[in-house]
């Protein structure tokens, strides 16, 4: 096992938000602006945002950007199995 990145642990926690506003990744991308396939792969760790789509996804959860980073900070660590 080895530690998770901090790609997947943004992507884990811009799923956890999302899903706690009771939004699908269609209804995100068009609040992103962002096509499903690339909140897919930002979800999943697998694609490295920009710090301007870090702050379109934090907006689109109704965030700052740096309340988003507070609560990537609070989410506890997981391993990936990778």
């Amino acid at each position: 096992m080895k530690k998770e990145t901090l790609a997947q642990r943004f992507g884990r926690c811009i799923r956890q938000l999302r899903l706690e506003s009771g939004l699908s990744q269609v209804e995100f991308g068009e609040r992103c602006g962002f096509y499903q396939t690339y909140l897919s792969r930002l979800e999943r760790g697998q694609a490295n945002p920009t710090l301007n789509a870090m702050e379109v996804v934090a907006n689109a959860l109704g965030l700052t950007i740096y309340q988003l980073w507070h609560a990537i900070e609070r989410l506890p660590a997981e391993t990936a199995s990778r």
